[in-house]
C-alpha cells in the first residue's frame, strides 16, 4: 500500500507531484514537538513539507491535504503546548509517544529537561488530552556498566509510580549498540568511562538479561493494572517474544489504537479498512493472528516494527537534546549546529 498522489502548488506558484498520507509521523527522526513546533504549525498553515530522503538525497514535497492523524513523538512535549489548540481546532486526530527514561545520574540525555521537570510535563499533557492518548516510552533500556538487571528494573518502576494513572501503555525497547555504527561511535567517544570499543559485545543485554527485565515489567504491570485495569506493555522491534509473560509487540502507529480513540473520523475509519459502527472488528487479538481488511503495514521499517503506514516529515542530526545513544544523529555536535541555523521556511528541518 501506497500513499495517494496529489498535485501540489507551491507559494511561487510552480506545481509539483506530492505524497498525501493520511498518518503524519512527527518524527521518528527528531523532536519535532520540543524543538520545532512553530516551523511545524508554519508547515500546516502552508499546507506542505518538503522532505529529503536521508538515504538517497532526493526531495519530496508531502502535502497535508488528505492528513487526518499525527503520532508525536518526543521527550519534551511542553513547547507543543502553545499550538495544540489551534491543531485541535482544525480537526486533527493524535497521539503522542512520550520517552521518559531515568538517566540523569549518567548525564546521557544532557539537554532533555531533569526527570522531575519531565514527570510534571508528563502529567499535564495527560490531563489535557486524556492517559490513553500519551504513551510512555522507556526507549531504549540501556545496558550500564555497574547498573545490573535489578537496579535497571527499579528505575523503571520508579518512574511508573510516578506516572500512574496517566497513562494505559509502557513501550520499551533494548538499546542495540554494535549494529549502529553512530550508536557505537558517540558512545565510546562521549563516555570512554563506561563505554570501549573492544567491550561493546559485554554491554548489549543478552537474552537470559532481556527475558528477566521483561518478567520484572510483568510483575509491575500487574501492580499497575490494580489502579489502572487497562494498563498494557509492550516490545518495540524486539525480536524477543514476550507474550508468556503477557506482554505484546508493540505498533506505535496504531491502527488499533486510531480506531478506538477516533471511530467517529469516517476519513481515517476507512483508511484503516475499519466500519466506525463495529470498529472493534479492526482488532487483532493478542496473537496477532486475525485477518485485516487492509495490509497497512509500513514496509519501510524493519521486520521487526509492527508500525502501519505513514509519513515521518523529520530529518536526521536536526535534534540538539544530545542525547549520547541516539541513532539518528551523528553526533549531538553536528545535531546542535544544524538547530542553531534552523529557520521556519519550505525546506525539511
Amino acid at each position: 500500500m501506497q500513499h495517494t498522489q496529489v498535485n501540489l502548488t507551491l507559494e511561487n506558484g510552480k506545481t509539483v507531484p506530492a505524497a498525501a498520507p493520511v498518518i503524519i509521523s512527527a518524527s521518528r527522526a527528531t523532536d519535532i514537538p520540543a524543538f520545532y513546533p512553530e516551523w511545524l504549525l508554519e508547515r500546516l498553515n502552508q499546507g506542505y513539507v518538503k522532505w529529503v530522503n536521508p538515504f538517497s538525497g532526493k526531495p519530496q514535497y508531502v502535502s497535508f491535504a488528505k492528513t487526518r492523524a499525527f503520532v508525536f513523538w518526543t521527550k519534551n512535549p511542553e513547547p507543543m503546548f502553545r499550538i495544540l489548540d489551534i491543531i485541535d481546532s482544525r480537526g486533527y486526530n493524535y497521539y503522542f509517544l512520550f520517552t521518559l527514561n531515568d538517566y540523569d545520574l549518567e548525564k546521557f540525555e544532557p539537554r532533555v529537561p531533569s526527570y522531575k521537570t519531565r514527570i510534571s510535563v508528563f502529567r499535564e499533557l495527560s490531563r489535557r488530552i486524556g492517559p490513553e492518548r500519551v504513551i510512555w516510552r522507556y526507549d531504549p533500556i540501556l545496558r550500564i556498566p555497574g547498573l545490573g538487571v535489578e537496579e535497571t528494573l527499579q528505575r523503571i518502576e520508579c518512574t511508573g509510580t510516578d506516572l500512574l494513572g496517566t497513562t494505559h501503555k509502557l513501550v520499551f525497547s533494548f538499546a542495540q549498540i554494535i549494529n549502529y555504527k553512530k550508536v557505537a561511535d558517540n558512545l565510546t567517544r562521549l563516555r570512554p568511562d563506561l563505554y570501549q570499543r573492544q567491550a561493546l559485545k559485554a554491554v548489549e543485554w543478552n537474552d537470559e538479561e532481556k527475558y528477566k527485565i521483561a518478567e520484572g515489567l510483568c510483575l509491575m504491570s500487574g501492580k499497575w493494572k490494580k489502579t489502572i485495569p487497562q494498563f498494557k506493555v509492550s516490545s518495540c522491534a524486539e525480536p524477543m517474544d514476550f507474550s508468556g509473560l503477557d506482554i505484546t509487540h508493540n505498533r506505535c502507529i496504531d491502527d488499533n489504537l486510531f480506531a478506538q480513540l477516533f471511530p467517529n473520523d469516517s476519513e481515517l475509519m476507512n483508511f484503516l479498512g475499519a466500519d466506525k459502527n463495529k470498529f472493534q472488528q479492526l482488532l487483532w487479538s493478542p496473537a496477532g493472528n486475525q485477518k485485516k481488511v487492509k495490509k497497512l503495514k509500513d514496509k519501510g521499517q524493519r521486520k521487526e516494527c509492527g508500525c502501519i503506514l505513514s509519513k515521518d516529515i523529520g530529518a536526521y542530526t536536526t535534534c540538539p537534546h544530545g542525547c549520547i545513544y541516539c541513532y539518528a544523529n551523528t553526533s549531538p555536535e553536528a545535531a546542535a549546529g544544524r538547530y542553531a541555523v534552523h529557520k521556519t521556511n519550505e525546506d525539511s528541518l
